[in-house]
């Protein structure tokens, strides 16, 4: 911890030109050490291929004769059920394995064919689990023995998971509708799989000028980066020219993004659902309320945005402020750029109030058991993230360039994998997958326990400031533009399932409306900035973005209890990322300390994104 520290306030704030990032032609370029080890699933694709033939039965109808087996058996008595349940799971967790090495070759270079192929496969057999197994829910269903076989001891572990099927009733269907849905689904993911493919693998930018004419490289993981640079031309020239790519394709992937609404909109009509956010958010047993509630209270304080951009047009004296205008430090002569290393030592000091065994196994998954992906390379998947199944460590992709964002969102990454360690260490396959609104709380607590060691580290007024500054755009992007999206995806889904059409021209004519009245009359509109909608990953899930905004509000208000109560509030934090799916997220967050019931955290955050303006602005002021 000492040696952290002191380094920092030796000069963790340099010029760029002082950090190694390294740069590669070609993933073989990189060392073993800065490479996740997949091994750890399978030492090569032989063995792949092995537990495929052994699990997956591939030339085999059907797949799994043991499950069919107990379709005339599993009414007879608790144990038969049982014995059905643990069948599909023990089933389901190989397959599991098995999908998850075959997407992280994928990703490290998506064009790869042997990956591609290894996807495609598994893909198509996860499928095909699900069509074998797609007799199950309606038959439990319509046996009248279910509700005393749930009371009996014997399937006391599954009380759970039988009672949340039960939940679904309405909403289940027969085994032959079931058998058909089932056997849609892999058409269904088709615009999902193309714009990724498009997005990561096919798409390529030309290089861009500065103002002295000086090129650059602009690929997804720069992108970022060139947003931050003091030349304005630059940052410009990334902005429109990332943008007139997407351009370039509008119409194709307008209709790539309506297929994937059509989807949601097609399985919310087969399952009775009023509506497509309810689909997606009673499966998940989220009061739809909590959506709209969100929106309605970053409304209210939109204001405080309003100021935000107004302060960042004066204090960067342009005449109009653009969307390639946000991202640049408003503070001057400070710069944070971290080396990998660097970053770990400064998130495993953050973690402190964690106690010293979290910040132990952090400290071993990114420097020793090779949990991360670091670097960018050549058709890599863009973007970051955490992965793994039951039966694996935590992985994390990153395009990692050495920037005080990429710190921030390792950190993110691996408050992920730490709420999936605990969650599998503690729990059963059945309940070790958290539910997925509380998906975006642990990595966001990360965030908030980095920013708050880094602001306590530093020593001078400009630091400070330049460490607000990078508070209110974490809070701008995770918390206000999270909700815009959301409130885009709203509006996208309620006009395709009142039949209308998502031309290009809708899509940007709604997402202009919302950015102008999220960022006010100091935010100049660039054309380019209309056709962002078409370009965002997370539009391809189902209602997902709503929850950063809510993690970031749940993690700040656990955070500021963990910090100020120490032991008590980080032991009931602990049991709250070792609890999995076994209880109601709602009540797992309640028992941890917040209750995402009342809009109150959310209110928190934007009253504290408008002190910390005002902040701001009385050092810009005095500066």
């Amino acid at each position: 911890m000492i040696a952290s520290s002191l380094k920092f306030l030796k000069g963790a704030f340099m010029t760029t030109e002082q950090v190694y990032t390294p740069s590669f032609n070609s993933r073989e370029q990189m060392q073993k050490n800065d490479c996740w080890d997949v091994e750890q699933l399978y030492s090569s694709w032989k063995v792949w291929e092995n537990q495929m033939q052994l699990f997956a039965r591939e030339k085999q109808t059907p797949h799994w004769p043991e499950i069919a087996a107990f379709e005339s058996s599993w009414q007879k008595n608790p144990e038969q059920l049982k014995g059905l349940i643990e069948t599909c799971m023990e089933i389901e967790r190989q397959l599991s394995k098995l999908y998850t090495y075959a997407h992280l070759r994928h990703d490290e270079d998506v064009a790869e064919e042997v990956a591609k192929i290894a996807m495609s496969r598994i893909s198509t057999i996860l499928y095909a689990f699900r069509q074998e197994t797609a007799w199950i829910e309606p038959a439990l269903l319509r046996a009248s023995e279910l509700d005393a076989f749930i009371k009996d001891p014997t399937l006391a572990s599954y009380r759970l998971y039988l009672e949340k099927i039960i939940r679904l009733k309405n909403h289940t269907l027969s085994q032959e509708q079931e058998e058909l849905m089932a056997l849609v689904g892999k058409s269904l993911e088709t615009s999902s799989q193309a714009f990724g493919a498009f997005n990561n693998a096919d798409l390529k930018f030309p290089d861009i000028c500065d103002s002295k004419g000086n090129k650059h490289a602009l690929t997804h993981g720069r992108y970022l980066i060139l947003l931050k640079e003091k030349d304005r031309t630059l940052r410009e020239n990334a902005f429109k020219t990332l943008h007139r790519g997407f351009l370039a394709y509008e119409n194709t992937l307008s209709e790539l993004l309506q297929g994937q609404v059509q989807k949601h909109v097609f399985e919310r009509k087969a399952r009775k659902y009023p509506s497509c956010l309810e689909a997606a958010l009673y499966v998940n047993e989220i009061d739809p309320q909590v959506y709209f509630s969100l929106i309605q209270s970053v409304h209210e304080h939109l204001p405080s945005l309003h100021r935000y951009i107004s302060l960042r047009k004066k204090y960067l004296k342009i005449s109009s402020l653009h969307a390639y205008d946000l991202f640049v430090p408003l503070v001057k002569d400070v710069e944070m750029d971290i080396d990998y290393d660097t970053a770990v030592e400064w998130i495993v000091a953050s973690l402190a109030p964690l106690g010293a065994d979290y910040q132990e196994t952090v400290k071993r998954g990114l420097t020793q058991d090779r949990w991360v992906d670091r670097y960018e390379t050549p058709r890599k998947r863009s973007g970051a993230y955490s992965s793994g199944c039951y039966d694996s460590m935590p992985y994390i992709l990153m395009n990692y360039q050495g920037t005080f964002n990429d710190m921030m969102t390792l950190t993110h990454e691996v408050g992920h994998s730490m709420h999936s360690y605990f969650s599998r260490l503690n729990q059963p396959y059945q309940y070790s997958q958290y539910g997925i609104f509380v998906a975006e709380v642990a990595s966001t607590f990360h965030e908030e326990l980095l920013f708050r060691y880094l602001f306590n580290q530093v020593q001078t007024k400009e630091q400070k400031a330049f460490l607000i500054n990078q508070k209110l755009d974490a809070i701008r992007s995770t918390l206000i533009r999270q909700t815009m999206f959301a409130e885009f995806e709203l509006t996208m889904h309620e006009k395709v399932d009142s039949s209308q059409v998502l031309t290009p021209a809708v899509l940007k004519e709604q997402y202009r409306k919302l950015n102008e009245e999220y960022f006010g009359k100091d935010f100049s509109l660039d054309a380019e900035l209309d056709v962002e909608c078409l370009r965002i990953p997370h539009f391809y899930y189902n209602f997902y973005v709503y929850q950063y905004a809510t993690g970031i509000s749940a993690a700040h208000a656990l955070a500021e209890r963990v910090c100020s109560e120490g032991s008590p509030a980080r032991e009931k934090y602990l049991q709250f990322l070792s609890a999995g799916s076994s209880k109601n997220p709602l009540d797992l967050l309640k028992e941890a300390g917040v209750d995402m019931r009342s809009t109150e955290s959310v209110k928190i955050v934007m009253r504290s994104f408008d002190q910390l303006v005002t902040q701001l602005e009385k050092f810009l002021e005095g500066s």
